[in-house]
């Protein structure tokens, strides 16, 4: 069957009819549109980047569930299709738990006393319901094969979006319409990446091992990754389904350092992090990192006896 061409792309000044309200009304640029800039300008009033990406991440975090399912990316296999797609929903709910927001109709939320519709996806577009026809959405697309994620304001006018709808009653967004009237509130924005993703498969084998104990598996994640950050939910996956798991991993900490001769610091200590800081290791979120004694120069009999102390 021949595709059917798209209609013209309606522009400002058009005339717009939801299919949820069938009241006619005039599309405006997103410049002109007064409730827009109000949205626009309280999200740039907050703390955006740290907020959206930490919303980002625990919505990934809580899919991939890693202390229990030894998972750490979401492109695996091992995820399916409906997990994934769950992504967008916690990502909601933690948008606004970020941003301090109610839960509130006649859509998700209000900002300034404006309702707002969040959405999330992560694939190519957004499937927006007859309610959000026409109002004012929030944004976000998450890019986990490359690891990052960027947010658009738009009014979701019923012109701009697709003609095919899905059992939902949901139609897609113009990429037309995305690309000329979609205002940009974050560019494309890195996610910090779980350093498990950057081992190779033989690594991997070594650091999962089901016969091997959680010592000698962190042990060698650390010698696959030394001066690397690494989180603390990726020390909770490698040790996944053990009881009091960080206190196992920490208990690995003098085999690190006789193994592969690196000093393990760990954010959980506000000493060990602003030492780890003073060599360009941000350990900020309880993170971890196993440094070589040469990058610690002069600091490093006293990194070592901060290791020791806390050993357990």
């Amino acid at each position: 069957m021949p595709r059917v061409p798209q209609p013209p792309l309606a522009h400002p000044g058009d005339e717009c009819v939801s299919d949820r309200s069938g009241a006619p009304h005039k599309i405006a640029h997103p410049d002109d549109d007064v409730e827009i800039q109000q949205v626009l300008a309280w999200l740039q009033s907050t703390p955006l980047d740290q907020s959206m990406t930490g919303a980002v991440v625990e919505a990934i975090e809580y899919v991939l569930d890693g202390a229990r399912t030894f998972r750490f990316d979401l492109d695996s296999p091992e995820v399916d299709s409906d997990e994934r797609r769950t992504v967008g929903v916690k990502l909601q709910y933690r948008i606004l738990e970020a941003f301090g927001l109610p839960k509130e109709r006649p859509l998700d939320t209000t900002i300034v006393g404006i309702p707002v519709e969040l959405k999330a996806t992560i694939g190519g577009n957004w499937a927006i319901p007859r309610e959000g026809q026409c109002e004012i959405c929030l944004l976000t697309q998450v890019d986990s094969k490359k690891d990052r994620f960027r947010v658009f304001l738009m009014r979701t006018h019923r012109r701009w979006l697709n003609e095919g709808k899905n059992q939902d009653a949901k139609r897609t967004i113009r990429a037309d319409a995305r690309d000329t009237f979609a205002t940009v509130v974050l560019d494309w924005t890195p996610l910090p990446r779980n350093p498990l993703k950057d081992l190779t498969p033989e690594q991997l084998a070594v650091v999962f091992e089901p016969r091997v104990g959680i010592k000698r598996r962190v042990t060698a994640l650390f010698g696959f990754l030394p001066e690397v950050v690494i989180p603390r939910f990726a020390i909770e996956t490698v040790a996944a389904m053990a009881k009091d798991p960080l206190r196992r991993a920490r208990q690995a900490k003098p085999d690190v350092f006789f193994s592969h001769e690196l000093v393990v610091l760990m954010g959980t200590w506000t000493p060990q992090r602003e030492l780890a800081a003073r060599h360009g290791f941000d350990l900020s979120g309880d993170a971890w990192v196993a440094i070589r004694p040469e990058t610690l120069g002069a600091d490093y009999e006293a990194a070592k006896a901060m290791m020791e102390r806390t050993g357990n």
